[in-house]
């Protein structure tokens, strides 16, 4: 314990800005003595302070460098970064292997999951959640940055593979928008943690149809504004490097700038949809048939065109939208 004893204060909190929690909870006043070694800062207690405290000299080094391990356990290590997903081929319902050698799903990439109501969609995140290893119903396998992965991805409480934002999102805790983020962040040993719950609102604010504020009561949101809290909360605190987006296109949100914010916090992105345009901006997509991986199609240069022409149709369908919620009258068809 050497060497956190010779460190200064200020150093240690720099690299472990959660320490400032156990200085404070163990009655130890750091204000004005950062510059100071541990042994140094130490040092200055007399034998009373030593006893009134129950202070234990020797052992101080010992338990911060275990709750530094701790909190590195639970909030995951900067080093600890999943690139890679590789998902190797396992059947169908029927039996029948699926047609595929591997596929390999890049920190960064939009991945769209298409089939029909009960074709295997929600087996496939299953498999990916669970980090599959032949030990499921489809058989398949999953690796993490191509090699088998730690089980801390099947058992850890503290670290979830994927972070799933559903289509239907009711709060029922009686907290206003801001507590509710607070409290999340305050899970996470946020740092300036006033700026990163105004960041997570505007961007929720910039995705949603309405705005709302910090104290709106987030049992009032609507529906596109609670998912809209969610995925800006999602992407900026959850440590999840995968996220899985379910009908994003009943939302009532920015859908463009959703994946837009996902994507800068270097997330993966898998997404169930039947919407076209989120298809289509997709990097790739998997089609599920008969619960099995039926095609992997990368999204063509064809198809990006296409997309273009989609996107005006659906901006002119999101401001007719917007009309009518303004209580406007329609008298033509906008071809702009």
């Amino acid at each position: 314990m050497a060497e956190i004893n010779n460190r200064k204060i200020s150093d240690l909190i720099s690299e472990f800005p959660f320490l400032t929690s156990f200085f404070s909870d163990n009655g130890f006043e750091i204000s004005g003595k950062e510059e100071l070694t541990l042994s140094e800062y130490l040092a200055q207690f007399d034998e009373d302070e030593i006893e009134d405290k129950a202070i234990d000299i020797d052992n101080v080094a010992f338990q911060i460098n275990e709750f530094i391990k701790q909190m590195i356990a639970f909030l995951g290590k900067e080093d600890d970064v999943v690139q890679t997903v590789t998902i190797l081929p396992g059947y169908d319902k029927s039996g029948v292997a699926e047609d595929f050698e591997k596929l390999v799903i890049e920190q960064g990439q939009i991945i769209c999951i298409v089939g029909p109501t009960g074709s295997g969609k929600s087996r496939l995140l299953g498999d990916i959640e669970w980090v599959a290893q032949g030990d499921t119903p489809t058989g398949r396998s999953v690796l993490i940055n191509g090699e088998i992965p730690d089980k801390k991805w099947r058992f850890s409480s503290a670290d979830k593979l994927v972070a799933q934002l559903s289509q239907n999102m009711n709060f029922v805790m009686d907290l206003s928008v801001y507590e509710f983020v607070e409290l999340h962040a305050e899970s996470r040993m946020v740092q300036n943690r006033d700026q990163v719950i105004e960041k997570i609102i505007n961007k929720a604010n910039s995705l949603a149809g309405e705005v709302f504020t910090p104290d709106t009561p987030i049992t009032s949101l609507s529906g596109g504004q609670s998912r809209a809290l969610m995925i800006a909360d999602t992407a900026i605190l959850s440590k999840s490097p995968i996220i899985l987006i379910d009908e994003i296109e009943n939302a009532g949100i920015d859908r463009k700038k959703a994946l837009s914010l996902l994507l800068s916090e270097d997330k993966i992105v898998l997404m169930a949809t039947h919407d076209p345009v989120l298809a289509l901006m997709g990097d790739r997509r998997i089609v599920i048939k008969n619960g099995g991986i039926y095609k992997v199609i990368d999204t063509t240069d064809e198809e990006r065109k296409i997309l273009s022409t989609l996107e005006k149709m659906d901006r002119t369908l999101l401001a007719y939208r917007t009309k009518l919620r303004q209580g406007e009258i329609i008298t033509k068809i906008d071809n702009t």
